[in-house]
């Protein structure tokens, strides 16, 4: 299953990403796309003040969802 990540989606990292001092679990938010498949990412604080911009794979992303009712019942796993 493909993911589908867009403009604006937050996301949290799956993995540690050192090059930019960032941690799994970190909450970051999708401000560009690219065709080849990658996002970049803007890292803030609690702020508001960007910490980190990285460029990632969709693979190092988990977008995370706020609303109970976005996915179908049918895609749940108990």
């Amino acid at each position: 299953m493909a993911k589908t990540l867009k403009l604006l989606d937050v996301v949290a990292l799956l993995r540690d990403v050192p090059r930019h001092r960032l941690r799994r679990g970190q909450v970051g938010t999708i401000v560009e796309t690219y065709k080849s498949g990658r996002y970049e990412v803007e890292f803030a604080d609690s702020d508001g003040q960007t910490f980190a911009l990285a460029t990632l794979p969709a693979s190092a992303l988990l977008r995370l969802c706020y609303d109970p009712g976005h996915y179908p019942r049918s895609k749940l796993v108990a």
